[in-house]
């Protein structure tokens, strides 16, 4: 089986990829790789299809929701009806927009490729491609069904496609994600907590700050103090992070609108719940203090991913198939978050690093050590593979 994995082919791949500014924001970028994209995956024996995203809005510097656009997902549906059935997810945005400066690939040694989403994630989708299809050569996959999505929108938290997500992770027996490994080394990200992301925007009232400036209500003066109270919740398990205010205006006019930017990160599902009804609840408190109105946008869009019993069989798995190859697999906890955080949600075990080892991802140092193609191809398909014979995880 992992006789058949071409590593000079994936390598193409990522050089034709990476080559394609895919920023969350670039739609024709987006556009051009998706079909790209979907060309590549008719290899598999399956429907391929490209998704329209959910509607997004979003809180501007004015107050005002605007609607936000994102690129189409790709699907991806082999044996349906299939009694034992995964699913496989990545991600087809990068952090880096159309006018970015780091737009092409160099190679800064014989083993390693820099550019613009080698690692995160355009080599861990050729790593799924070329998994699936040695699965695929080996046969005996009657009984083995799975769906793969690629979305546009992973590294904006997913907003067009959460829900396409949940829906294609219910009755799966097991997830992988191929985000690049948590360190060079191979290392794969273990729990992960949580992430909220919220616009809180306060309504005042304008007033002369010389005549009549107790007859104002200052919204500038509330977003601080919101920012202040929520600031104070930050703890062990719980990171807040208020990272913006718009508004305020002229020195002489008492400010009416201000918007405060904040992001939560509960380490576990009881910090999620406590950092929401704390939010409610300040919320309300300052309301009343400054007498003004505020209203709240946004959630928790990321939940917490805890390693249950079932992941840790999965990451057992995983450890076992790397050891068969030769491999040292471990994993670590991390604060960062993925699509995984969202599949986990949906009861569903998940690995969410079996992409290819490098580094520097979301900066102009991104690499991707060339090696870890083949590799960590091997590694996905002989887990599916166990997982196949066993009948069950």
């Amino acid at each position: 089986m992992i006789n058949t994995i071409d590593q000079a082919a994936m390598l193409r791949q990522v050089e034709r990829w990476a080559a394609i500014n895919s920023g969350s924001a670039n739609l024709a970028g987006l556009a051009t790789i998706a079909n790209d994209l979907a060309d590549a995956f008719v290899a598999l024996p399956g429907e391929v299809r490209l998704v329209d995203p959910a509607p997004v809005e979003k809180v501007d510097a004015a107050g005002s929701i605007n609607a936000v656009e994102h690129g189409r997902h790709l699907v991806v549906s082999v044996r349906p009806e299939a009694p034992l059935r995964m699913l496989f997810t990545g991600h087809m945005d990068t952090v880096f927009p159309a006018d970015h400066a780091f737009q092409t690939l160099a190679w800064l040694d014989d083993a390693t490729l820099g550019g613009p989403g080698v690692a995160d994630m355009k080599g861990g989708i050729a790593v799924m491609l070329a998994a699936l299809g040695a699965v695929e050569a080996a046969g005996d996959c009657a009984d083995f069904g799975y769906d793969v999505l690629i979305n546009s929108d992973e590294e904006v938290g997913s907003p067009s496609s959460a829900a396409l997500i949940a829906e294609l992770a219910r009755g799966k027996i097991a997830a992988l994600t191929y985000e690049p490994s948590a360190l060079p080394d191979g290392t794969l990200a273990g729990a992960r907590g949580g992430s909220g992301n919220f616009s809180l925007t306060i309504g005042g009232k304008s007033a002369h700050a010389g005549r009549n400036p107790d007859d104002g209500r200052n919204a500038l003066v509330a977003a601080a103090d919101l920012a202040l109270r929520l600031k104070a919740l930050h703890r062990p398990g719980l990171s807040v992070n208020p990272a913006k205010i718009d508004g305020g205006g002229p020195n002489n006019v008492v400010p009416n609108h201000a918007i405060l930017r904040v992001n939560f990160r509960p380490a576990t599902p009881a910090d999620e719940a406590d950092a929401d009804a704390a939010l409610t609840r300040i919320i309300a408190e300052v309301a009343e203090r400054h007498d003004v109105a505020i209203a709240r946008h946004g959630g928790f869009g990321r939940p917490p991913k805890p390693i249950d019993a079932s992941a840790q069989r999965l990451f057992d798995l995983v450890r076992d198939c790397g050891a068969d190859l030769g491999l040292d697999v471990g994993w670590k906890a991390t604060g960062g978050v993925c699509d995984g955080n969202n599949i986990a949600a949906c009861g569903v075990p998940v690995v969410d690093t079996m992409g290819v080892r490098g580094g520097a991802i979301h900066s102009s140092d991104e690499y991707m050590i060339v090696a870890s193609l083949a590799e960590r191809a091997a590694l996905s398909a002989l887990t599916i593979r166990r997982i196949i014979d066993k009948g069950h995880l």
